[in-house]
């Protein structure tokens, strides 16, 4: 089935792929093809109200980063929602010179464009661990609860 062909909320989840798919150079210009104009966007960190907070937010970040791409593993979509889980490989430099991988999955309900963005990781992993003292606390902290 070529693109033209597949169903639109199919098309609607690889556009939204795309979009995120260069951390460092999200396509921004095409954020009204992808969001409404009231997403809710959340994340364990933030959680903003309408595209262009969202378009704000995006284009911060990707100035703060020095690469990162998304990595997409799978994802289940149904006429009005879907989840897909990813890897996010980055590199940020207050946080050394090691790229960064994170595993998460982000949910999203969707009419003709996505009106809800939830995204879920692990904060600790993306943050917390690489932080000079703070790392170290952290990963202790995980092998204690692991045993």
């Amino acid at each position: 089935m070529t693109d033209s062909q597949s169903p639109p909320n199919l098309q609607l989840i690889d556009r939204f792929k795309d979009f995120y798919r260069d951390v460092k150079h999200p396509k921004l210009g095409s954020i009204d093809q992808v969001y409404a104009d009231d997403v809710l966007f959340k994340d364990p960190v933030h959680e903003l109200r309408g595209a262009e907070a969202l378009h704000t937010y995006l284009s911060e970040m990707s100035v703060n980063v020095q690469s990162g791409r998304f990595e997409y593993l799978d994802q289940i979509v149904s006429n009005d929602m879907a989840y897909i889980k990813w890897n996010m490989h980055f590199k940020h430099p207050r946080l050394g010179k090691d790229t960064i991988t994170v595993r998460g999955m982000s949910q999203v309900q969707f009419h003709d464009r996505i009106y809800f963005h939830e995204d879920v990781y692990d904060l600790g992993q993306l943050i917390y661990e690489h932080v000079p003292l703070l790392g170290s606390v952290v990963k202790g902290l995980k092998k204690r609860l692991a045993v």
